[in-house]
């Protein structure tokens, strides 16, 4: 994107039906962006796009889509363009966590873990960036600190995110003469519902959705000359262990 204005911008986002995705959606929306968020659940995505209309009516549409399927992310994409001709954004954002010891890691959760957070982004990339270079746009993929700093039990989500950054940076160096900007954003704890979590008043220390949200508008506010191609974002004050 070869400019500073926003409005009128079209941004898909993955996963865009809460937590993060959704607190993306609505700085975008806030700046006069257009926005379709997706979901494996078609409820799920039109709740989301109900809420974003009622800040801008007519500025996004819900579309259900599973990142696991590079035929779904091809059809959202077709749908996107459909209804506004163009696409300037993608946001990576679908994920989830399972967390065990490497022993007791069940195999099916192993998979789906690497299918929706990994490969998951390999077919939403795939699908958008013809798109993406028609506009000389922005990918910007969700990763999380777990990208680079290993845990107990973590195995299946560290080799997820660790890939995710790696994945994002090589396709930052495949993409760049296109004239595509590319970015990773890499959270700590942020409050969201990740993993069965319901966020609460213990939270109020943690990264909010709406802070991911502003940090994106800023990327894409961003001179294009310059490049923030892997961004590391903590709570500024955890509580003391």
């Amino acid at each position: 994107m070869k400019t500073k204005q926003l409005t009128n911008k079209v941004a898909l986002i993955t996963g865009g039906s809460k937590g993060i995705g959704l607190g993306i959606a609505e700085a975008m929306v806030q700046q006069g962006m257009k926005v379709a968020v997706t979901s494996r659940s078609s409820a799920a995505a039109e709740e989301a796009a109900d809420r974003l209309n009622q800040i801008r009516p007519d500025h996004a549409i819900g579309i259900e889509a599973d990142v696991r399927s590079l035929e779904a992310q091809h059809i959202c994409v077709a749908r996107i363009l459909d209804v506004w001709e163009q696409l300037d954004v993608l946001i990576a954002n679908a994920g989830i966590g399972h967390f065990a010891p490497i022993q007791d890691m069940d195999p099916e959760a192993w998979k789906e873990v690497i299918d929706i957070n990994l490969t998951g982004v390999f077919h939403s990339t795939k699908a958008a960036l013809p798109a993406l270079i028609d506009t000389q746009g922005y990918l910007i993929t969700i990763a999380s600190l777990a990208g680079t700093n290993f845990f107990a039990q973590g195995a299946a989500y560290n080799a997820s995110k660790f890939g995710l950054v790696g994945f994002t940076q090589a396709v930052m160096l495949d993409v760049r003469q296109k004239g595509v900007n590319v970015s990773t954003i890499m959270p700590g704890s942020v409050a969201t519902y990740f993993n069965g979590h319901t966020p609460n008043q213990e939270d109020a220390w943690k990264i909010q959705p709406e802070d991911i949200g502003e940090l994106v508008i800023d990327l894409l506010m961003m001179n294009p000359r310059t490049l923030p191609s892997k961004v590391e974002v903590r709570p500024a004050r955890p509580p003391k262990k």
